[in-house]
């Protein structure tokens, strides 16, 4: 299930953790599947789910970055604070 960005930014960290463990689960039960030799009902659900695998991933590490920058301008403005 394909979510909007804007939905997927108003999720919290712990969502968003959870969600992505998950899809890995489902990955791997269908990569399983295929190993085994039996067709999942929609070979196109693998592809679909590694492209949103990828979604959030990608919004998990821009919402850590995001939290970095603000921890180093913290950490400049402290840094360079007049005595």
């Amino acid at each position: 299930m394909k979510m909007r960005y804007k939905e997927l930014t108003k999720m919290s960290r712990e969502e968003l953790d959870k969600k992505i463990e998950d899809m890995k689960i489902e990955l791997m039960k269908l990569n399983a599947q295929v190993a085994i030799g039996t067709t999942p009902k929609s070979p196109k659900q693998i592809r679909e789910l590694k492209k949103n695998l990828a979604r959030y991933e990608t919004l998990r590490m821009e919402n850590f970055h995001k939290g970095l920058d603000a921890l180093n301008v913290e950490s400049k403005k402290k840094k360079y604070r007049s005595h």
